[in-house]
């Protein structure tokens, strides 16, 4: 297999590797605001930093993904 081959292959992989991990953190954000009532204001303190902590990893983890959309020309218009 070519070279260029197996890097389009291993960053597509890193890429689905990105998308389940976005989509995890995405489900325990949900979770975490359905069980204080939808809000951040009714959450502890503890909550309110967890909260901050997974939307921080999810933002870094979508500003990945998108690195590599553009290095696999992956058209991301939902138009």
């Amino acid at each position: 297999m070519p070279d260029g081959e197996n890097d389009t292959l291993q960053k597509i992989q890193i890429y689905r590797e990105l998308v389940e991990k976005y989509e995890t953190l995405d489900a325990e954000i949900d979770a975490l605001l359905a069980k204080n009532s939808g809000s951040s204001k009714n959450m502890s303190d503890e909550d309110r930093d967890h909260l901050r902590k997974l939307a921080w990893e999810r933002a870094e983890t979508l500003n990945h993904m998108r690195i590599l959309e553009e290095q696999l020309k992956i058209d991301t218009d939902d138009n």
